[in-house]
C-alpha cells in the first residue's frame, strides 16, 4: 500500500462534501454515441461512446467504464473521464448497467456487485469488433467491484490488460453494515429510496412489455417485509432476484476483497481513508493484493470524490495517467 498523494482543500476536507460535489457540481455536456447491444439471453445492454472512433484511437486503445450503484453513462465521474481521455485521443466506452440507460431493460433480472457474466458479454463483442486494440478498464464503487470480480475469473488471461477500481466496497457485508447508522446511514437510506423507486417504475414499465417479467418482480415486492435499509432491499429483492440465497450469501459470493490475490491485470485501486461508504475494517491488506496489484490510500477524498486544491479533475488526471503511461 502507497499514500496518495491527493490533497483535499479546506473547504473541501470534508469526507460528505467530497462525496457530494460531484452531485451538485455537473460537469459540462459531452458528446456521446450510443450503441445496443444484445445479449445472450435476448435483454440489452447500451454503452455510450466518447471520444475519437475506436480506429482513430490514438495507441489503438479503448478504455471501458463501469459505473457505480444507481449511476449511469451520464454520471459526472464517467462524463469527466470520458473528456479527458477524449482531450488525449483516445476512445472510451462506459457501459450502463441493466436498466440504467434511461431504459429500463426487458427482463426482470438487473445488476449488482458481481455481474462479472455481463461485462464478460460486452468484452468478447469488443474484441470481435476491435481486434487490434488495446482495451484498459476504470470501475467505480458498484463498478469497481464488478471490474474486481471479473479480472478475478479471467486472471492469467487478462495479464496484459491495465485496470483502475475507485472506492471499491470490498467486504460488501461490512460496508452495508456501515450504512445502518451515523451519518453513513444517510447514503444508506438514498440509495434504498432510488432502487425501491426504480423497481416499481420497472414493474410498471415491464406490464406492457413482458407480463411474466413483470409478475416476477411484482411478487417479490409484496413478499417484502421491509424495505427500509440496503440490507433489507439486498435481502428480500437483489439476492432472491439474481439467484443468491439471501443477503448475506450475496455479499459473501460477490465481495472482490478476498479475491484480489486472483487478479493478474496490471491494477491500480483508489481509495480515501475518511469513505464514508467504506469502513477501514473492509480495506484489503498488502498480503491481499497480488504482485501487480497497487493499492493507493488518501487520507481525505470521500466516495468517489478526490477533488483536490485547484483541480477538480484529479481523479481523472491519476486514472487517466495510469492507464495511458508506462508507470
Amino acid at each position: 500500500m502507497t499514500t496518495s498523494e491527493f490533497r483535499s482543500p479546506p473547504w473541501l476536507g470534508n469526507s460528505h462534501l467530497q462525496t457530494l460535489w460531484r452531485k451538485f457540481v455537473p460537469p459540462l455536456p459531452l458528446e456521446q454515441r450510443r450503441e445496443r447491444l444484445i445479449l445472450a439471453d435476448g435483454d440489452f445492454i447500451d454503452l455510450d461512446w466518447a471520444g475519437p472512433a475506436p480506429a482513430a484511437s490514438a495507441g489503438l486503445r479503448i478504455v471501458v467504464l463501469l459505473h457505480g450503484l444507481c449511476g449511469s453513462s451520464q454520471s459526472p465521474y464517467i462524463v469527466e473521464l470520458q473528456r479527458q481521455l477524449a482531450d488525449a485521443g483516445v476512445s472510451s466506452v462506459a457501459m450502463n448497467f441493466r436498466g440504467c440507460s434511461g431504459e429500463y431493460n426487458l427482463l426482470a433480472r438487473a445488476y449488482h456487485s458481481g455481474v462479472a457474466e455481463d461485462l464478460d458479454e460486452v468484452y468478447e463483442q469488443l474484441i470481435i469488433n476491435y481486434p487490434q486494440h488495446n482495451f484498459l478498464f476504470s470501475g467505480y464503487s458498484l463498478g469497481a467491484s464488478v471490474l474486481l470480480n471479473w479480472l478475478a475469473n479471467r486472471g492469467e488471461e487478462l495479464a496484459g490488460l491495465r485496470a483502475v477500481a475507485v472506492s471499491t466496497p470490498f467486504q460488501l457485508a461490512l460496508c452495508s453494515q456501515s450504512m445502518l447508522s451515523g451519518m453513513s446511514k444517510f447514503y444508506g437510506t438514498y440509495f434504498v429510496r432510488l432502487l425501491t423507486q426504480d423497481f416499481e417504475a420497472k414493474i410498471k414499465h415491464l406490464e406492457t412489455r413482458n407480463e411474466d417479467s413483470a409478475t416476477i418482480l411484482r411478487k417479490l415486492l409484496e413478499q417484502a417485509s421491509s424495505l427500509n435499509t440496503l440490507w433489507e432491499f439486498d435481502d428480500q429483492i437483489t439476492a432472491p432476484l439474481h439467484g443468491f440465497d439471501g443477503a448475506d450469501d450475496y455479499y459473501a459470493r460477490c465481495s472482490s476483497g478476498s479475491r484480489l490475490g486472483q487478479v493478474k491485470a496490471r491494477t491500480l485501486l483508489l481509495q480515501s481513508a475518511d469513505d464514508p461508504l467504506i469502513p477501514s475494517t473492509a480495506l484489503p491488506s498488502t498480503a491481499d493484493l497480488a504482485a501487480g496489484t497497487k493499492l493507493e490510500l488518501s487520507t481525505r477524498g470521500g466516495h468517489v470524490g478526490f477533488i483536490a486544491r485547484g483541480q477538480r479533475s484529479w481523479l481523472e488526471t491519476r486514472i487517466a495517467h495510469f492507464l495511458l503511461s508506462e508507470e
